[in-house]
C-alpha cells in the first residue's frame, strides 16, 4: 500500500466549513447532502466528505468534551 501523504488527507476550505456547520446543527439536516450543496459551494463528493468530516468533529467532540 502507498504511503498517504499530507495533500491526501488535506480538505478544501469550503469543505471544513461545511463540516462544522453540520456538526453544530442538532438535529442535522436531512438530507445532508442536498443542504449541503445548497449552503455551500461543493460538488457532491466534497458534500460527501463534509458529512464524514463533521461526523468525526461530532466523536471529537463528545470524547474531549
Amino acid at each position: 500500500m502507498a504511503d498517504l501523504t499530507a495533500p491526501e488527507h488535506q480538505h478544501s476550505e469550503a469543505v471544513v466549513e461545511a463540516a462544522q456547520w453540520l456538526a453544530d446543527q442538532n438535529p442535522p439536516p436531512q438530507p445532508i447532502i442536498p443542504e449541503l450543496r445548497k449552503r455551500f459551494p461543493l460538488s457532491a463528493l466534497e458534500a460527501c466528505e463534509a458529512a464524514a468530516l463533521s461526523h468525526r468533529y461530532r466523536i471529537f467532540r463528545k470524547a474531549n468534551g
